[in-house]
């Protein structure tokens, strides 16, 4: 019952922090509710990808002719595409209790409460509980869907992310609130399908606000040639369902105007709030702020031996992020000398089509923080590999420092632009100047030129264009 270390929760963060803690000699216990992997692997980044896919392949069967390809009418089956996306969550999830046992790692069933003198209490389905000691504990309870005031989440006609993946039938009308990454997603995902979908976003930028301008605008442009509804700058004042269908009051936030629009099924898509509630953390002390817990660098809170990573932190709510700070939180604890996180140099991905990636600063974001910019583009419709494959939709766009040449940032929005972000998050860490980037050779025709293409037109060397 005493271990070195136990981790209440087992998304990216806690079962990526239980594995580098096993791989540092240490006794390790995983304790989770619901099942290994997380929202991550189970309803969240792997599952909705599966979904993705599948749009994208009818995308492609529909669009088959511009290959020279003659298909006979496709239709979206999709009861098959959320069974297909189920099962990959399910592989995924069989994969991390592989991991565990490969690892010698614990696993605890149940929900999990600090109490004091380190000590862990665990909630069995059962209601049995069961106290279990260690000399560190990890919180990396994660996060779930956000509940707007205005918007209660029954599950039936007003849901969550979740139940967007498993619904029983798909609905002829949606309404997504919330543009960010989960919005933009899942409306791409069902306008493919043949779903009639509306956006609506409080800020002003629209789609993916706190992306680059340029890269919302591009999206919005996309979105609309495809039929998609945007409504930015716009509020969701409340939903009436008490009829067979939703009707959604909107108010136009620049002239006031309201107008009612009417749908199957709203999708709240609003951000995550962090799982903090019935932990123990108010009975031992733990400081927290607007509900996320408070640490320092490596994660550890103001009570020692009790550490935070992932949803529950500041910092931005990736699967990625959550990650990179178990590890380094485990190995501050093994007694090694790890490198804190740099916040900016964690690339953000959307995975829509056209996909959408960057890391770094925004070229706004460059000019409010002082520097004197260089700043470069380079559209897809002027590269070989994208003509050829029929994705010529979007660029890539880099941002320099004028002085010293440091990369800054990259936004992109394109095909496959979320595979190629990686160049960039790497050059950024091994401080790559922009003339750098311009003198390496890249192969062709890939689509990754445009990244070379890009830096170069930031210098006034640009060849294709």
């Amino acid at each position: 019952m005493n271990f070195d270390l136990i981790i209440i929760g087992s998304g990216p963060g806690g079962y990526v922090a239980a594995i580098r803690a096993s791989q540092l000699g240490m006794n390790v216990a995983v304790v989770e509710r619901e099942s290994l992997g997380g929202i991550c692997l189970n309803w969240g980044c792997i599952p909705t990808k599966a979904l993705l896919k599948s749009a994208q392949v009818f995308e492609y069967i529909k669009h088959a002719a511009d290959y020279g390809i003659v298909v006979e009418k496709a239709t979206a089956d999709f009861d098959n595409m959320v069974k297909r996306s189920r099962g990959v969550a399910e592989g995924m999830s069989k994969g991390v209790q592989f991991l565990m046992r490969k690892n010698k790692i614990t696993v605890i069933d149940g929900v999990g409460k600090l109490l004091r003198g380190k000590k862990v209490e665990v909630t069995a389905a059962d209601g049995k509980k069961t106290e279990y000691t260690a000399n560190h504990i990890i919180l990396a309870t994660g996060a779930r869907a956000k509940a707007l005031p205005n918007l209660p989440i029954d599950g039936q006609k007003v849901i969550e992310y979740r139940k967007a993946m498993t619904l029983d039938k798909q609905p002829k009308r949606l309404v997504v609130v919330g543009a960010g990454a989960i919005g933009v997603e899942f409306a791409y995902f069902y306008n493919t399908i043949g779903t009639e979908v509306t956006v609506i976003e409080f800020l002003e930028q629209g789609l993916v606000p706190r992306e680059d301008a340029d890269v919302s605008k591009e999206l919005a442009k996309i979105f609309k040639k495809e039929g998609i509804n945007v409504l930015a700058n716009t509020s969701v004042e409340s939903v009436d369902t008490s009829g067979k269908t939703c009707k959604v009051i909107t108010k136009d936030r620049k002239t006031g105007a309201e107008s009612i629009i009417e749908c199957d099924v709203v999708l709240s898509a609003a951000g995550v709030a962090p799982n903090t509630e019935n932990l123990g953390l108010e009975a031992l002390g733990i400081q927290t702020d607007r509900g996320l817990v408070k640490v320092d660098a490596y994660y550890q809170t103001n009570v020692p031996g009790i550490y935070a990573i992932g949803d529950i932190v500041p910092g931005a709510a990736l699967a990625h992020v959550a990650s990179a700070e178990g590890i380094i939180c485990v190995e501050k604890i093994a007694g090694h000398h790890p490198q804190p996180l740099d916040y900016n140099n964690i690339p953000s991905c959307t995975y829509c089509w056209p996909e959408v990636a960057s890391v770094g600063y925004t070229e706004q974001a460059a000019k409010e923080a002082g520097y004197e910019i260089k700043v470069g583009k380079f559209p897809f419709s002027a590269s070989g590999k994208a003509k050829a494959s029929g994705a010529s939709n979007g660029f890539v766009k880099v941002i320099f420092d004028a002085k010293y040449g440091e990369f800054l940032g990259a936004h992109m929005i394109g095909a496959n632009v979320t595979e190629m972000i990686a160049e960039v998050v790497a050059a950024r860490k091994l401080e790559t100047t922009g003339m750098d980037i311009v003198k390496t050779v890249h192969p062709h025709p890939t689509m990754s030129e445009a990244v070379m293409e890009a830096a170069a037109a930031a210098y006034g060397e640009v060849i294709h264009l």
